[in-house]
């Protein structure tokens, strides 16, 4: 929609109000035709935080006029029988504010023009570059548009405005942190909403949940790993809570289920989505974002297409997708069509299309993150307006504000180190749907449980600790004893009832270590587990570390030799997942994972 059409005065595109100061070497906002561009003035800091500060607003309170209005958080209209849930809450207001702002040639809010560059005690200007451009970052199927100072180059309450939120009653963690790991989860659901799209069948449909990623971005933020859950794996959907009009209403598990049923059949929302993620992998999802077609259409639109490479030439009835081989740039209709294409590629199926979606996916990254789309303010107020309009996102992410302080979390990772990769399965009998490869995504799962890269991502180490590392490692060197002559005491400190037994019936019926025993509950609650063994018995300890994937800290050697016929003893502390899983990730990827890194080209077909 054009300016006016949205409510804004004078008929204005605000990308439009950004001219170059040549004092400065920076654009600033002039909502003034006829105003002079602003002189270069210091700043605290990058954004600002108060009246006259450039950048960010300063805090909003109900009933000022320049600074926003309090927006609750409210559940908006349920939906009805199997839909998706629609976009319950839609921010609006402000925009008279704007009005005024143009009028008086101030920005909304008491915010002034971003000033020119700033120097630092050198004289110097301050280093300003991607990661002071790079805010927040949100994209196609959620997760890939990287925008600029919203605060600073976009007309923000037209942005939060945009945004739609769902509330999802106890699925996420609160919110995510700055010194924790993040776990985001990307839902692309096939309902035909958006102008042109019921052409593509079944234009009534519910929706369902089409295409999941699964974004881990690591504590340091050094490394990405975007897992992709295919959509007809077999698995089980959890109970989970949805919000009505009626109030919270709770909508019974399925068992033995294809994946996509985690959304829109029978009245779930995305956080029935983000539950079943939970049950499957492990990982609790901190946030989702969900978008449906419209959100490629008009994301790869707004950076000006999206570079994509065919090993072979295309001809797809199914998608509409008709490509010869080798390297173009496709958005809009085509870009949709592209993501959509799986029978002329690969297999055939889901599974080849989930490449074909990482390959556009990566690509879109090194497309946000490209000087061409950073330094072009028009490019940046297109793509943030785009996203902000595709995205459904739930509430505790429900504002600009706090889409920001996210992105500026994701911002600091570099498309090198962006792995993306799918769940490992198996095919069924009837080749309708696919089986968890276990072997292969328990190991997977544990990594980003324990937040170990997919990429090979380099740190420095002390040399103390790498010595200690050395020193530890050490104990699991040696000669491994025979499973049958493993003699182990189970104990569970773990806080979760069963897991002793669970880990004993595992241990014989599946590992054949039958002189092992359930001791029930340990003296007190354990935060680590652990595995105590005297000098005679290292073997057996090394054996079932192997087995149960301990790690090097979790064994405790004695001082001195066991009796003959005296066990070891297991804890299972708070850390512990469940029989067979890792207590720490693997130290690389299984074997046999497919996998693709963002910033690597690669072609289809």
């Amino acid at each position: 929609m054009d300016a006016q059409s949205r409510g804004q005065a004078d008929d204005f595109d605000p990308a439009d109000q950004w001219v170059l100061n040549p004092e400065t070497g920076q654009y600033e906002l002039r909502l003034d035709n006829s105003a002079a561009q602003s002189p270069a003035a210091p700043a605290a800091d990058g954004f600002g935080d108060g009246p006259g500060t450039p950048g960010v607003p300063g805090p909003r309170t109900p009933g000022d006029p320049g600074g926003g209005r309090s927006r609750p958080e409210g559940d908006g209209n349920p939906s009805s029988g199997a839909e998706v849930p629609e976009q319950r809450s839609r921010r609006s207001g402000g925009r008279a504010a704007n009005r005024q702002a143009a009028r008086s040639g101030r920005p909304a809010g008491g915010a002034s023009a971003p000033a020119g560059r700033r120097k630092g005690k050198s004289g110097k200007p301050a280093k300003s570059g991607k990661k002071k451009v790079l805010m927040w970052t949100g994209g196609v199927l959620g997760f890939t548009v990287v925008v600029g100072s919203v605060g600073a180059y976009l007309a923000y309450d037209r942005l939060n405005s945009n945004l739609n939120t769902i509330a999802v009653p106890g699925a996420g963690t609160g919110g995510f942190k700055k010194d924790k790991a993040v776990n985001i989860l990307v839902i692309g659901t096939d309902k035909r909403t958006g102008k042109g799209n019921g052409s593509y069948g079944d234009p009534n449909s519910a929706g369902h949940a089409d295409t999941t990623i699964l974004f881990h971005v690591s504590k340091d933020r050094t490394n990405a790993t975007a897992l992709s859950i295919p959509r007809d794996l077999i698995t089980d959907i959890p109970a989970c809570e949805t919000k009505t009009d009626k109030g919270t209403v709770t909508i019974p598990g399925s068992l033995n289920t294809k994946f996509n049923e985690s959304l829109g059949q029978e009245g779930r929302d995305p956080g029935c989505t983000m539950r079943a993620v939970k049950e499957l992998t492990g990982v609790t999802v901190d946030h989702f974002m969900m978008a449906d077609f419209n959100a490629v259409k008009t994301m790869s639109t707004a950076v000006g297409g999206v570079e994509v490479c065919l090993a072979k030439d295309i001809d797809d009835k199914k998608s509409k997708l008709k490509l010869a081989r080798g390297t173009h740039v496709i958005k809009g209709e085509q870009a949709l069509a592209f993501v959509r294409t799986r029978y002329t590629v690969g297999f055939g199926s889901d599974l080849s299309r989930i490449e074909i979606q990482q390959q556009f996916l990566s690509s879109m990254i090194r497309k946000m993150k490209s000087s061409d789309t950073l330094t072009s303010p028009t490019k940046m107020w297109d793509l943030a307006n785009a996203a902000t309009k595709a995205l459904t996102v739930d509430t505790g992410i429900g504002s600009i504000e706090k889409l920001q302080d996210l992105g500026m979390e994701l911002a600091e990772v570099d498309p090198k180190n962006i792995t993306f990769a799918t769940v490992p399965v198996d095919d069924s009998a009837d080749k309708s749907s696919v089986l968890l490869n276990e072997a292969k995504a328990r190991p997977l799962f544990s990594m980003i449980q324990n937040d170990i890269s997919l990429t090979e991502v380099k740190k420095k180490e002390k040399q103390e600790q790498k010595a200690a590392k050395e020193k530890q490692n050490a104990l699991l060197k040696g000669d491994r004893a025979e499973a049958a002559d493993v003699r182990v005491k189970i104990y569970n400190g773990s806080g979760t009832q069963g897991v002793a037994l669970a880990t004993l019936t595992w241990l014989q019926n599946d590992q054949s270590v039958m002189k092992s025993s359930n001791e029930g509950n340990a003296p007190a609650k354990a935060p680590k587990t652990t595995l105590e063994y005297a000098p005679n018995q290292a073997d057996q300890a090394r054996k079932l570390a192997d087995l149960m994937g301990l790690p090097a800290t979790a064994m405790k050697p004695g001082t001195e030799d066991a009796e003959a016929l005296e066990a070891m003893t297991l804890v299972l502390g708070a850390d512990f997942k469940g029989a067979g899983v890792p207590i720490t990730g693997v130290a690389k990827t299984p074997d046999g994972v497919q996998k693709v890194e963002a910033d690597k080209k690669v072609c289809a077909g």
